[in-house]
Order: structure tokens, then sequence, then C-alpha cells
């Protein structure tokens, strides 16, 4: 048999095919290089964040409630289809219009590069990613020109396996290098040695922990912990160079390094943590073992004024939450936090510093990859999520799960437990109700404090056929958890979790 070795120009899918190749191979190139330099600059990041940053309150709300913790990579899936299309379309116009189609190239370029260089923490050089992925594309179109009108179809075929290889490869590179590489954070976790805290966490005791299988552990692993967040990349901070800042209404304003914190007294505690947009029986709330610093002795040495009712705390990102200074300063365990779960603070989770405010949501409490710290007041600002509709810092509500059985279970004796909380008030009773039956009280696990959640348990007798289990719990003040079923917004859900088991 002998090649192939028509000559015939390429047909219209062809070169919609040659786009699209070569703008997934230019973006992964972009990704690439900012993998090894600034992985917030990849294009795909960059333009998500922008879209985040500019979209209107309902819209973010919608997106939140309708696809909940899948809302930021269907975004990001979104403007990958939304990228391939383009690119095809170039494709297509360079056939007849080659320089149209890299006016559109360099316009795509400007939107990337643009939205790379005015994001928090980055500037111009950040733009590059953006440029290098046009420029990638245009070169492989450029090439694709000159064998698409005379080459063989083997050589066609050869031109999209290397550009679809490229891209893979540069794909490649770039998740290895966000682990590993020189644009990573693991070095620098690698280096700490987390020291022994000076005040230890207080002992809950043996039962702290009920051992129910399918029953949330005591202490959720750091891997597991949920993660909320505006960042489409986390921000990599390195050590050497992280400073927190605080200022604002005080009477001298204060640098910290790392070691400065490492310096001092470090405290460990419990301490659950909730989402605000966490709703009736969800998975948005976690327990973890922190270390840190006290928030309140260190915002002292500024001398704030007493005027200052809210703080306000900024992400290495440019987010920002506001908490209430009385919530501050009124003797929680508000911590400055450089440890989970014996572990440096994790990437995902605020490296190297976070705030962690007991009692209050995580929208107005928990500020990751923390750097600075603004004492002023309510009426003088309004923080991210303030400004798009949600109430000022309120109380933890609250809440109460039914972890396990969800679906289905045998008939006989079936245990049923869960999680309940009430950050500051505590957990003093959780009922369980099967059916139109009776509030059964339930077993709690010993807790130290009433900064944390509880686990619950109780034996249920339970009888073939479809059953409705509904659990209610009581804050440590003796107040019952609401059966008025609220949403999420403006300050966080209200109602009863239920759970329908079919036995048999």
């Amino acid at each position: 048999m002998t090649e192939r070795t028509d000559t015939h120009p390429a047909s219209g899918r062809a070169w919609a095919a040659a786009g699209l190749l070569a703008a997934l191979s230019g973006l992964a190139a972009g990704h690439l290089l900012a993998a090894l330099t600034a992985p917030r600059a990849a294009p795909l990041s960059a333009v998500s964040d922008l879209i985040i940053s500019l979209a209107p309150a309902g819209f973010t709300d919608w997106a939140i409630d309708t696809f909940g913790t899948a809302d930021k990579p269907l975004l990001q899936a979104g403007i990958i289809a939304a990228l391939a299309a383009a690119g095809a379309g170039a494709g297509l116009t360079w056939r007849h219009r080659p320089r149209t189609a890299a006016a559109l190239i360099a316009a795509l370029a400007a939107v990337g590069a643009l939205a790379a260089a005015t994001r928090p923490g980055l500037g111009p050089a950040a733009a590059v990613p953006a440029i290098l992925a046009a420029a990638w594309t245009a070169a492989a179109l450029h090439w694709w020109a000159g064998r698409g009108r005379a080459a063989t179809v083997t050589g066609r075929r050869t031109f999209l396996a290397l550009a679809a290889g490229a891209g893979l490869a540069a794909l490649a590179g770039a998740l290895i290098a966000r682990r590993i590489g020189p644009g990573s954070v693991e070095s620098d976790r690698a280096a700490l040695d987390l020291p022994e805290p000076d005040i230890d966490a207080a002992d809950p005791g043996p039962a702290a922990d009920l051992d129910v299988r399918g029953l949330e552990p005591w202490h959720t692993p750091n891997d597991d912990f949920y993660r909320i967040d505006t960042a489409i990349t986390a921000p990599t901070v390195e050590a050497d160079t992280w400073r927190l800042r605080v200022h604002g209404r005080v009477g001298r304003e204060h640098t910290y390094t790392l070691d400065d914190l490492l310096g001092r007294e470090l405290i460990e505690r419990d301490l659950t943590l909730c989402c605000v947009s966490n709703p009736i029986g969800g998975d948005l709330v976690g327990n973890a073992r922190w270390l840190g610093v006290s928030l309140p002795d260190l915002l002292a040495e500024s001398d704030p004024d007493p005027e200052a009712d809210q703080l306000v705390s900024r992400s290495a990102d440019g987010w920002t939450a506001g908490s209430p200074t009385a919530a501050v300063f009124d003797g929680r365990d508000a911590l400055i936090a450089i440890g989970m779960n014996g572990q440096p603070l994790p990437h995902e989770h605020g490296w190297p510093a976070r705030l962690v405010i007991p009692g209050l949501y995580g929208y107005v409490s928990a500020t990751k990859w923390l750097t600075e710290l603004e004492l002023t007041t309510f009426d003088a600002y309004d923080a991210y999520w303030i400004e798009r509709g949600w109430s000022r810092p309120a109380p933890i509500k609250t809440a109460s799960r039914i972890d396990t059985p969800r679906r289905g279970a045998r008939p006989g004796t079936v245990t049923v437990a869960g999680v309940a909380w009430a950050q500051q008030r505590g957990i003093s009773a959780v009922h369980l109700r099967i059916d139109d039956g009776e509030w059964t009280e339930c077993e709690l696990s010993q807790v130290a404090t009433d900064d944390t959640w509880r686990q619950w348990k109780t034996d249920w007798q339970a009888a073939p056929g479809p059953h409705t289990l509904t659990v209610r719990a009581t804050d440590g003040d003796g107040n019952p958890q609401t059966e008025a079923v609220t949403g999420v917004k403006p300050d966080g859900a209200t109602g009863l979790h239920q759970v329908t088991v079919d036995v048999q």
C-alpha cells in the first residue's frame, strides 16, 4: 500500500478542529506558565474571578441556590466551552480572513490579560500567561494554514495530533507545577515545624466521638472539611513574604510576619465553623482543632478606638469580611489560626493564616489567606457579602442533622445518629421523631466547650416500610430549634432536618 498523498484543501470542519485545538492547547500553555509563576494569573482563573466580582447579587444568589458548591466548576466549564467555540470560529475565519481571526484571538487575549492584571495582589506581569496563550493559538493556526491549504491528509492529521499532545502535556505540567512547583506553597508548609501549643485545647473526654458508622467524626479531617470562598484558585502566599497589617481606627499601626505569630503564645482550640449558605441537613459545617494566636490580644497592641464597632479582615485576593468588634473582645476564643488538626494550615484553608471567630457564620468571621485587619465602623464600610444583600453579623442559628441512616435500613434495631451545633450557646438536648410519633430524647456525646458541635444517637426499632425521621436540637439556653422553614439568605437557614428511610 502507498501513503495517501492527496493535497486537496482542508474542509471547514478541519479548520474548526484546528482552531479549537489551537485555542485549548494555548490555554494549557498559559496555565503552565501561570503555575510556574503566579497561579491566580492563569487565564481561566483570572477570567472566572473577574466574572464573579462583576456578577450582580441576584445572579450570584441564583448560582449558589441552584448549583451549590458546583457553581465555580460549572462557571469554568462554561468559559472553556465558550473559548473552544471561539477557537473553532477563529479557525474557520482564518481560512479566508487570517487578519480578522488574529484580531479575534488578540481580543480574547486582552480580556484574559486585563482580568489577570487587575486581580488584587497581582499586577501587569500577570497578563503574560494570557498573552502567551494567544500567541500559541495564533502561531498554531499560522502553521496549520500552510498545511491546511496544500498538505497531505496525513500531514494535517499529524498537526492535529501534535497540537492535542502539546496541549495535554502543558496541562499535565500545569497540574504538577501547581502542586509541587515554584508557584506552590507545599514546600513552605513542609518546612514549617508547627510548634506545640502553649495552651492546650480542653479535653472533651473519651466519649466525644460516638463512633457510629456513617456519623461524621468529632474532628473533620482536613481533606473533608468544607471549603466555601470566592477564589477560583487559592491565593499563593509565601511564608517569607507574608505580612499581616493592623490599621484603621487604631492608635498605632502594626505589621506582623509569620515568625512574629510563631513567637507568640500559641493557643489550641476545638471550634466548629459553619457557612451561612448551609441548607438544612447540609454539610457546609465542620469541627477542627485549630492552633493560633489570640486575636483580641494582637489587636490590643494597636490600641483600637472603642468607637470602632467593625473589624474588616482582608484576604490576599482582596475578599473582605466584617466582624463585630464586640464578638472579638467579649472573651470568646477568637484566633488567627496557623494550624489545623495538628498540621500547618492547608493551602485551600488559608495558608499561612486565617481568621476563626466562633459563634458567627464564616462570611463574617473566617477570612482565609489573611493579610489585613482594619478597625472601622459598620456605617463606614460594607464587606463583600454585605454589599450583595446578606445581613450584618448575627449569631449562628441552632441546627441539627441526621447523618445515618439517610435512605434505607433493615428491619430491627437501627442506630440513628448525627450532629447538632449552636456555637457559643452549646447543645443541651437532641430529640428524634419517627413519622408523627412522640419526640424521643437522644444520647449526646461529651463536649468540653459550647463552641463545638455535638454528636447524638439513639436506637430505633425499625418496622418495614417507608418512615420519616425528624431531628430537633435544643441549645444551652433551653431554646428548641425552630420548625419555621426559611432559606439561607440573608442570615442562615432554619427548619428541621428530615429524611425518608425505606426499611425492607
